[in-house]
């Protein structure tokens, strides 16, 4: 039952990287680092498939490996980011909600460039 929890969520995780490759709102990494983790308790074979693959493993492996953040990623984050807090404003989102927002992606853009963009030398 554990495996099949942590399957599902690995599944979810991949797809919701797949989408955000393709959404510029939707961040990839965290995704795929939540599919990586998920799939390390489920799915040795997708686990392994995940780290090997050609876009989405070095991603992987630069976290696990140092902690980093490609400055890509780093980039398309935190623009995702201020689009989403721009939308927000555009619709016109409650202060309360607006200042929520703005506060976790404040701590979450800082927790992103916190972290080094490739492996410590």
């Amino acid at each position: 039952m554990k495996r099949g929890f942590w399957f599902s969520v690995g599944i979810l995780a991949f797809g919701a990287a797949i989408a955000g490759a393709a959404l510029p709102l939707l961040p990839t990494t965290p995704f795929l680092l939540v599919a990586a983790f998920a799939f390390a308790r489920s799915s040795p074979r997708m686990h392994q498939w995940l780290i090997d693959h050609a876009v989405f493993g070095p991603l992987i492996n630069d976290w696990r490996e140092h902690g980093a953040i490609s400055v890509r990623a780093k980039f398309w984050a935190l623009v995702s980011m201020a689009a989403v807090v721009a939308l927000s404003v555009w619709l016109k989102v409650p202060a309360f909600v607006l200042s929520i927002q703005a506060i976790v992606l404040l701590v979450v853009g800082i927790f992103i460039l916190s972290r080094p963009s490739g492996p410590r030398l």
